[in-house]
């Protein structure tokens, strides 16, 4: 059990952070002050959930309270692809409603299969790891359709005037965006257990779960992730392409272009 974790030891938790910045002002990397800024975003950041945790749990809604929760990380999907990728017409929309369609399956079978209870926290923290791991490769892949166009934009009008449709274009290129964009993720889980322990074992172990229960119970929260991650990468990548088409299948013109 973790209990009566001290200041002292979190600032000790910083000395490869300090060491890193150091090397950072030393060799003239330029990366110093993006530590410096993700260290602070990430204390204020969680000690803020550790307070909203606590006052969900007190509260009596509270399960009412864990739902508005996902609904905002649901919106924070939404403006985070609209601003990485703000050239894609309707990528925030689009991200957000796949990430809430496979938010929703990845909670049914959790909590409809009795995996985990069915809680407040348990919600919050199911919700959070599969769209934490979601969101970055689809803004990933967001961004690749955008590349696409304004590297590609000559091979996909000649795919037009050889009377290619839309859907054969996005099959075509969207295929290795799709892959590109999926990277990350497939290669977290090919090495899981092998050079990295996930948090959600690790997480039932340091809780005194058995061993056994607690990789069975990642097995299936790992593998909903995953498919989470893929289908809103999908959704994401395919819906993106279809906007880069107008109406009488010509190509769009970006911001920069015009």
């Amino acid at each position: 059990m973790i209990d009566n974790v001290t200041p002292v030891q979190v600032l000790a938790s910083l000395t490869l952070v300090v060491l890193a910045g150091v090397l950072g002002v030393v060799l003239e990397l330029g990366v110093t002050r993006r530590l410096v800024v993700a260290v602070m975003r990430a204390a204020v950041q969680l000690l803020a959930v550790g307070l909203l945790f606590g006052f969900i749990a007190e509260a009596g809604r509270a399960m009412v309270l864990a739902w508005l929760w996902v609904v905002v990380m649901v919106v924070i999907t939404a403006v985070v692809a609209r601003r990485r990728s703000p050239e894609l017409p309707g990528g925030g929309p689009v991200a957000a409603a796949a990430v809430a369609a496979t938010v929703g399956v990845c909670l049914a079978v959790i909590f409809g299969l009795g995996v985990l209870d069915y809680t407040p926290v348990n919600v919050i923290v199911i919700a959070g790891i599969t769209i934490g791991n979601a969101m970055p490769s689809q803004v990933l892949g967001a961004n690749r359709v955008v590349a696409e166009l304004e590297e590609h934009r000559g091979e996909l009008e000649a795919m037009l005037s050889l009377g290619l449709s839309r859907g054969r274009i996005i099959r075509l290129s969207g295929g290795q965006i799709v892959r590109t964009a999926l990277i990350p993720q497939i290669e977290r889980t090919n090495v899981v257990g092998l050079i990295a322990l996930p948090g959600a074992m690790t997480g039932l172990l340091l809780a005194g779960a058995d061993p056994v229960d607690a990789v069975l119970v990642q097995l299936i929260v790992m593998y909903l992730v995953l498919g989470a991650v893929a289908t809103s990468v999908i959704i994401t990548v395919v819906a993106g392409m279809r906007q880069l088409f107008t109406p009488d299948l010509r190509l769009i013109a970006l911001d920069g272009d015009r």
